[in-house]
């Protein structure tokens, strides 16, 4: 499904929840309330990607959020595949794909519950195909903004990205359902942006600083600190 203008395609993908039970893609051309994590506004200007994938999945809120890295594979993999680059693209933990190190993409999932399980999950996909917010605008020690174009200079439609992103998604979820998470667990952290190198790690008014060891079998970040090794589950990271 192909929209001119909307809010965010989160938004629209939660509206149209109620209506079948079938992977649905919607991309919008523009997006007037785009937003990351934490509630964050996201630049959506036309000519960059905003697309949704709304899902029906089974399983536990837990089981279900490891599509984060699903997701961020396969944005990827699509990435990949459009410029054949490999090595210019990163995993940033929890949900940010990186180009030559600056900020490419942001994943944001949502979803709403009904009993142990979820009735639906959104898994929101904004890619900087042509364009970059302004550095200026972004938090202080945030990664700059980085688009496609400017670090390649390969022009991607968004009608292609989303047939590039829409079968690597479907393959990257295969292997998560008949295989499980630890496939995908080496795979992002292969492509891991500092694994090994120091990191700041910030929840609310905590801020942890170590190496970056790993992600372990939930997901989470697990960092060797001078006082212990800490697995933290949710938090943004700042190099």
């Amino acid at each position: 499904m192909v929209l001119d203008r909307v809010d965010s395609t989160n938004a629209e993908a939660a509206r149209r929840a109620a209506g079948g039970t079938s992977p649905l893609w919607i991309m919008a051309q523009e997006q007037t309330g785009g937003r990351g994590r934490r509630g964050r506004p996201w630049s959506s200007p036309r000519g960059n990607f905003h697309a949704t994938l709304l899902l029906h999945p089974a399983g536990t809120p837990d089981l279900v959020a490891l599509r984060s890295f699903v997701a961020a594979l396969a944005l990827r993999d699509a990435c990949v595949a459009l410029t054949g680059l490999p090595q210019a693209f990163t995993l940033k933990w929890p949900n940010d794909l990186l180009l030559n190190g600056g900020k490419l993409a942001g994943i944001l999932l949502e979803g709403a519950g009904q009993g142990s399980g979820l009735s639906h999950l959104a898994i929101g996909f904004g890619v900087n195909l042509i364009a970059a917010p302004d550095p200026e605008l972004v938090e202080p020690g945030a990664l700059r903004p980085a688009s496609l174009l400017a670090e390649t200079g390969i022009r991607v439609v968004p009608d292609r990205f989303l047939a590039a992103l829409a079968p690597a998604y479907a393959r990257r979820e295969s292997t998560f359902c008949a295989q499980g998470f630890a496939p995908l667990r080496q795979d992002w952290l292969a492509h891991a942006a500092r694994l090994g190198q120091p990191v700041v790690a910030r929840t609310g008014a905590s801020v942890r600083e170590g190496i970056f060891e790993t992600i372990d079998a939930t997901g989470a970040l697990v960092l060797r600190t001078p006082a212990a090794r800490l697995a933290i589950p949710a938090a943004d990271v700042f190099f």
